[in-house]
């Protein structure tokens, strides 16, 4: 049976795709095309995707209306959190840590909650080598 592999995309509508394309690239340093946010894996990166299914009531994404929440994986949180201080990122939480890594939560300018995952890979997997993700 044919069935889904992975994700291709995330399509979000903004005010001012031009101006968030140049912010996630000036301020998360995130290499941007005409289309957006282009990632690409070269099979050295270890990683996960998770497609979170939260309550439809949820406060985690910050206000009611926003329906998603993109999370980033970043390589040294402490060096990001300054680096956005200093571009007046709007910075909603404290730094957490957890056996499976570092995670903040920020906005972008068009008031979209954020969150940034400093991860470590290793508390991911249970004895089995099997992947857990608890919060």
């Amino acid at each position: 049976m044919a069935k889904v592999i992975g994700v291709g995309g995330f399509f979000i509508k903004f005010k001012d795709p031009q101006g968030m394309r140049a912010w996630y690239k000036d301020v998360l340093g995130i290499t941007t095309n005409d289309y957006g946010v282009l990632f690409e894996f070269d099979g050295n990166l270890k990683g996960c995707l998770q497609l979170g299914t939260f309550e439809h009531n949820t406060e985690y994404f910050g206000s009611p209306e926003q329906q998603y929440m993109l999370n980033f994986r970043v390589d040294n949180m402490e060096e990001l959190k300054a680096h956005l201080e200093n571009n007046n990122v709007k910075i909603l939480s404290d730094i957490d840590s957890y056996e499976y890594g570092k995670f903040m939560h920020i906005s972008d300018p068009e008031g979209n909650r954020l969150e940034l995952w400093e991860p470590i890979d290793d508390g991911l997997n249970n004895e089995e080598g099997t992947t857990t993700l608890q919060r």
